[in-house]
């Protein structure tokens, strides 16, 4: 049996889930989306969730059809529509059927859909023994080109990143911005252990997303007692950390043992990447609104 899908105020079988060809989201990646998690028949960190979706949407003026509660309570109806208490939930909201010419204008009505399902990013394994990142040559998006706090459709910039990382034979990549200071990986925020073990992660202004487990797991850092510090880095600092995580909603917390070919301290995922991956799963035991009550 396939899944129910929200779309514009139906809930469909997946096969009838149609977005118009002329849809700007398809034609040129124009609106924006969230990838959520969903753990022990919670919704975790809804609230932000839909706070950065509609912060995404003001900033290229996209207009909301409808208001943050009912955003919120579609996002559970889809997880009960699909039996879904464990997975992961893509909220995209486009700016709709136009013409073949780039003006918004020309976009009377924004689609919305959502989307509840199992994932699995990365195997196992990686968890276990840790990832190896290179560095690419793809550059992070200028704030003022393709701003990168906007989670947008637009994702070409972190493709070409992804493509390298995959002709390099390696699950992930680090992309640095115009300065040569590291912003994140092609699809995570990135997080470093210096020597003074100090939890060390870029600010926005280096070009990072926001990412709300990255936020998560500097509260839980904070609330341990860890030193917290946003603040530009180098791959100096990367090379020569003794530890290195990466965080993402559907990646979760999975450590990095080695970058451009240089082990991350002993090589092997450390003590305080495996007490925030612990923390983290703790905190998705209680955080969010049920779904099923």
């Amino acid at each position: 049996m396939g899944l129910i899908i929200y779309l514009d105020g139906q809930y469909v079988p997946e096969e009838k889930a149609l977005v118009s060809v002329f849809d700007h989201g398809l034609l040129y990646g124009d609106g924006v989306f969230e990838g959520i998690r969903a753990y022990h028949n919670r919704v975790f960190r809804m609230d932000e969730h839909i706070l950065r979706l509609y912060k995404s949407a003001r900033s290229i003026a996209l207009q909301m059809p409808i208001t943050e509660d009912e955003m919120k309570e579609i996002v559970l109806e889809t997880c009960r529509r699909n039996d879904l208490r464990d997975g992961y939930i893509r909220l995209v909201v486009t700016r709709g059927a136009g013409d073949l010419g780039l003006d918004p204008r020309k976009c009377h009505k924004p689609t919305v859909f959502c989307i509840a399902a199992s994932i699995q990013l990365y195997p196992e394994e990686f968890y276990q023994k840790g990832l190896e990142l290179i560095t690419v040559a793809t550059r992070r998006n200028l704030p003022e080109a393709c701003n990168p706090q906007v989670k947008s459709l637009n994702y070409l910039n972190n493709i070409y990143a992804k493509i390298e990382a995959n002709l390099a034979g390696v699950p992930e990549a680090i992309m640095l911005n115009q300065q040569g200071y590291v912003a994140e990986a092609t699809g995570d925020n990135i997080f470093i252990v210096d020597d003074s073990s100090t939890l060390i992660t870029p600010p926005a202004a280096a070009g990072a997303l926001e990412g709300v487990t990255r936020n998560a797991v500097m509260e839980i850092a904070v609330k341990k007692g860890i030193k917290v510090e946003e603040r530009m880095m180098t791959r100096y600092d990367v090379y020569n950390s003794l530890e290195c995580f990466l965080t993402g909603t559907a990646a979760e917390v999975i450590p990095a043992v080695k970058v451009d070919g240089r082990p991350i301290g002993d090589g092997m995922p450390g003590r305080l990447t495996w007490e925030l991956i612990e923390s983290l799963r703790e905190l998705t035991k209680t955080d969010g609104p049920l779904i099923f009550k």
